[in-house]
Formats: C-alpha cells, structure tokens, sequence
C-alpha cells in the first residue's frame, strides 16, 4: 500500500512540475511588480521562477488598507513602518495609517528589510495589481477597487460578480462569506491549487480577463 501511494504522489508531483514548466514558457512578459494583498503575489513569482519586484512578498494587508495604500501608492512608498506592539499571532506594523501583516517572517525587523530591499525594485512602468474578496472586503470596497488608477488590476472573489470589470470569480468558495485560502490545494486528482483557476500567466502577459460565467 506504502508503494502504491508513493508511486501515485511521484505521477502527482512530476505533473505539477510539468504544469508549471508549460506555464513559465508561456510567460513573456518577465520584468514586472506584482502588488498583492496576500501571497497570492508571492506564489506567482515562484511559480515563474523570477524574482521579488514587490514589496508585498509573504505579507498579507486587509482589503480595505490595501485599497487605500493603491490610491496613494507613491506617497505609501516613502513612509516608514513603525512596529506595532500588542499580542499579535506574527510581526506587525503600520505604514501610515495602513497595517501591514508579516505572516512568515521571524522578526519585524527581517520583514522591514525585506520590504525597504524589494520596495526597491518596484517597476512602475509595468505595475499588476492582486486583491482578494477577504479580511474585511465589502461590496463598496471592490467598488473602490475597481475605481483604482491602474490598467492591470484584479481581485478574486467568491461569487461572481458581472458588473465589475476586474473581478475574477473563482469557484469553491460560494458557501462562505468571503475568499478563501486560494494557495490551498484543490480535492482533485491532479495537483491544482484554487489559485491555478486563474489564468495568471495570460494576466500577466496582456492583462486582466472576465472569470468564466
């Protein structure tokens, strides 16, 4: 049984693999700045191989201060974080008025320099934009989102919603209140994560596309 089970892990895993290698050839597009509200950002730069443009790496910013931070992005860009001190479950602190969630850094300290390193590299010509119908997103928040400044913009939501042009439903979360965790792995065969519903490669290349209805 041991073997059996080994040997269908070892098909799973060599697929994924080639999933994602199709995918990184598809991709030409390779200098760009992905800001996100979680690490759906983090695993798209992985997926491809390439390095961390963004800031937003392994963090998490509620929806509300992330579209707030868009809406004034160069002047959110030259704040300070300043830690904040309390019972948190990881490092935390406020950039500006906005809260910034190290999720998987030891310290505050490893994740301001990760983010002062990488605020760096920000390529403002060839900005995408990475929002998630969760942590406090309403209705007017997607309206905001959908107000913002930026031609290569998306957020993925629970349910499907036709009147905005940059949201992308994604299915398997329409019995919950908001998106769920969409790095997590899919009850399938295959090995796709919810994250996988979402052609980023082709958001990537050419911008944003209408989730299927």
């Amino acid at each position: 049984m041991k073997l059996y089970s080994g040997m269908i892990n070892e098909i799973k895993n060599r697929e994924m693999k080639l999933f994602r290698e199709k995918k990184r050839k598809r991709l030409y597009n390779k200098d760009f700045t992905i800001l996100a509200s979680d690490c759906n950002g983090t695993f798209m730069y992985h997926d491809m191989g390439l390095p961390f443009l963004s800031p937003t790496i392994n963090l998490t910013i509620g929806m509300n201060d992330f579209v707030k931070m868009l809406e004034n992005l160069e002047w959110y860009m030259q704040q300070d974080i300043v830690e904040l001190k309390g019972d948190y479950k990881w490092p935390t602190g406020n950039l500006g008025d906005i809260r910034i969630n190290f999720v998987h850094y030891e310290s505050f300290d490893e994740g301001v320099s990760k983010w002062k390193q990488r605020k760096e590299r920000i390529n403002w010509d060839n900005l995408f934009i990475v929002g998630s119908e969760k942590d406090g997103c309403t209705y007017e928040t997607i309206q905001r989102f959908e107000r913002l400044p930026y031609e290569n913009k998306v957020i993925l939501t629970h349910v499907d919603y036709p009147e905005f042009k940059s949201a992308y439903y994604i299915k398997g979360f329409e019995d919950r209140d908001e998106m769920g965790t969409t790095i997590n792995y899919k009850k399938q065969f295959f090995k796709r994560r919810y994250l996988d519903d979402f052609d980023y490669v082709t958001f990537l290349n050419h911008g944003v596309m209408r989730g299927k209805r």
